[in-house]
């Protein structure tokens, strides 16, 4: 294994880490700001559509219901797009994270020009292309199969943290990036809620940066890592 491939899988650590942060950033503007609905976690989706089906506590149902077929529609096209890629960041990866950024920076713009959420109808609309764009995020991370960090969950990663520790008899594990992913969730969720007091769309357009940055650094990555391979095979 080469440098550069080491130096790219490393770098893709680092950027799925970056992601999920902003996916923390994306689950406080949908649970605070979008009337309890969560775009990333379907987890915390389900659970609240469970008790809302039994009238729990005045539970909403249809956001997180929206939120749900919304995800699994955005998961199949992010299947879909890179269904006979091979595994690892490639053209198609950087593309599909830059039309993730560029739904947040219409949901961005949109609230921005608006003043803030807008009417019922169109605050699905934004829950909509929201879960979708999470779940077409979450395809793409994947498919990249970086251990431990998918971007939008971290409940194995946690399960994992504790199962593979030395208090259950484990020898060794990757805990960084598992301490990484759990934390940055969390601090994404912080950060979200905090900016969403100001306004709706700087957490939104924090996110919107986080994901474009994400995916010019890949694709530079990548480009180099594949120019690198090229010269050695012709050599």
């Amino acid at each position: 294994m080469t440098d550069v491939t080491v130096r790219q899988r490393e770098l893709t650590l680092v950027l799925m880490l970056a992601l999920t942060f902003s996916t923390g950033i994306v689950d406080a503007v949908g649970y605070l700001g979008l009337d309890r609905v969560f775009a990333g976690n379907m987890t915390g989706n389900v659970v609240i559509l469970g008790m809302a089906l039994v009238g729990a506590d005045g539970l909403p149902w249809i956001g997180p219901s929206i939120a749900l077929a919304a995800f699994l529609a955005g998961a199949v096209l992010g299947g879909r797009t890179l269904r006979r890629e091979s595994t690892g960041w490639n053209t198609r990866t950087s593309w599909s994270f830059t039309a993730v950024a560029l739904a947040l920076a219409v949901l961005t713009a949109t609230t921005a020009l608006t003043g803030g959420v807008p009417p019922k109808p169109w605050e699905l609309a934004i829950t909509t292309l929201l879960a979708g764009s999470m779940g077409f995020q979450a395809a793409v991370a994947r498919h990249l199969a970086v251990k431990d960090v998918t971007t939008v969950v971290v409940t194995s990663t946690i399960t994992g943290l504790a199962a593979d520790s030395a208090l259950a008899g484990g020898s060794g594990q990757p805990w960084r990036r598992r301490v990484g992913a759990v934390v940055l969730i969390a601090l994404g969720a912080l950060v979200g809620a905090a900016l969403l007091r100001l306004h709706i769309a700087l957490p939104l357009g924090l996110a919107t940066v986080v994901t474009a940055a994400a995916a010019a650094v890949g694709h530079r990555a990548a480009h180099e890592a594949r120019a690198d391979r090229e010269a050695r095979a012709d050599r």
